[in-house]
């Protein structure tokens, strides 16, 4: 039984969260509605639409919303509507990125600026840090860089000859450590949430008992 309620504490936490990142958009704004006296050009400017936020029309009997094509929305034709809402509260969520196109069914109110184009932009996520790679160095040498001599001098013989730790031909016991790249900073906004998840788990657990 605890188990049971704490799964659906969980999910109750998880519903709350994603309602808590979505926006509502009343059409109009706050002194403004869906009709021929409201600027409602204006306020679509001042918006920015994300996917999950939700769009609102209020609006009186004398009204109704028509989502159209773009050809539609431009030349104010409603014979042909995607969606027609008619209750005077219509929520729209806006599920996918793109634009959508709405306009108002009564004779003459498209053309009186009862006629809106809102552009949906994906929800983004914080992008991965990664390390630039090191450029290599120059395969091929200088023409004005100097040759060195390669023939060894009879001194230096014996510390030059193969297989000693000062010889040319032997290899480099040091080799190049590349730099661990940088955590991914988008792992973060999942800590967060687990996080959070987590909080929420341990509080119900404590409740429980």
């Amino acid at each position: 039984m605890a188990v049971l309620r704490t799964l659906v504490c969980l999910t109750a936490i998880g519903m709350f969260m994603e309602l808590a990142m979505a926006a509502n958009h009343t059409v109009g704004g706050a002194s403004g509605s869906w009709d021929t006296s409201t600027d409602i050009q204006s306020w679509v400017a001042s918006q920015s639409f994300a996917v999950g936020d939700n769009l609102i029309f209020q609006y009186t009997p004398n009204h109704d919303v028509l989502e159209v094509t773009k050809a539609d929305h431009d030349s104010c034709q409603t014979s042909s509507p995607l969606q027609t809402y008619t209750d005077g509260n219509t929520v729209i969520p806006l599920t996918s990125p793109g634009k959508r196109y709405f306009i108002c069914g009564t004779l003459g109110h498209c053309s009186q600026g009862m006629q809106i184009e809102i552009d949906t932009l994906a929800t983004s996520t914080p992008p991965s840090a990664s390390p630039s790679p090191s450029s290599p160095p120059s395969a091929s040498a200088s023409p004005s860089s100097p040759v060195p001599e390669t023939s060894p001098s009879p001194a230096n013989t014996p510390e030059s000859a193969p297989g000693s730790p000062l010889s040319p031909d032997a290899p480099s016991a040091e080799s190049p450590t590349l730099a661990s790249p940088p955590p991914s900073s988008a792992n973060k906004s999942s800590f967060l949430t687990c996080l959070t998840l987590g909080f929420g788990l341990v509080l119900m657990v404590l409740l429980a008992l």
